[in-house]
């Protein structure tokens, strides 16, 4: 059964649950090839496994990859401790590269809040292989704000979207932000 569920109503823990059933998947996972496997509120856990399409000229993968999948997993963790409606951005993100990191190697990005208060939230992550190996880790800086970021902006389904198998784009203006799930 498919119904419309108010994305903007939910907390943020939910709202990555709710991702993680496929209900709701944020398009840069899709494009960057990750997953999130693990949520607890203060926690998050992303896997994936680059492949040479990252590669960057010297025949590793690219940190431009390695830093979106941090971010990622510093955002969500942030985002797991959001209450309905409120939202945040990234004001700032370091990332250090360890180790060089290569395709096939399958990694969890395990992103933890340090501290999040009433304007801003402040998180760590760490990319290691699945034998412990350190290859990057990363802090940051997330402003929290209030209802919507972009007011009368409808949130984008990964089915919503202008890309190869995602069907076509679509905003509408609606007061929340809405997405169909099956439920």
């Amino acid at each position: 059964m498919t119904e419309t569920v108010d994305i903007a109503a939910l907390s943020g823990i939910d709202q990555l649950r709710l991702g993680m059933t496929g209900g709701f998947i944020a398009p840069i996972a899709r494009t960057v090839g990750f997953e999130l496997t693990e949520v607890e509120e203060g926690r998050v856990v992303f896997e994936a496994i680059p492949t040479t399409a990252v590669y960057n000229p010297l025949g590793t993968v690219h940190g431009g990859w390695i830093a979106t999948v941090l971010d990622s997993a510093c955002g969500c963790v942030v985002h797991s401790t959001l209450r309905p409606g409120q939202t945040y951005t990234t004001l700032e993100l370091k990332t250090v590269f360890h180790k060089a990191l290569t395709a096939g190697t399958p990694v969890r990005a395990e992103g933890r809040t340090v501290q999040a208060g009433r304007r801003a939230a402040f998180s760590e992550a760490d990319l290691r292989g699945l034998d412990g190996k350190l290859y990057a880790t990363a802090t940051s800086t997330c402003l929290l704000g209030g209802r919507s970021a972009r007011p009368g902006r409808q949130a984008l389904c990964d089915r919503d979207l202008d890309l190869p198998g995602h069907g076509a784009l679509r905003e509408a203006p609606r007061a929340a932000s809405v997405c169909r799930a099956s439920l």
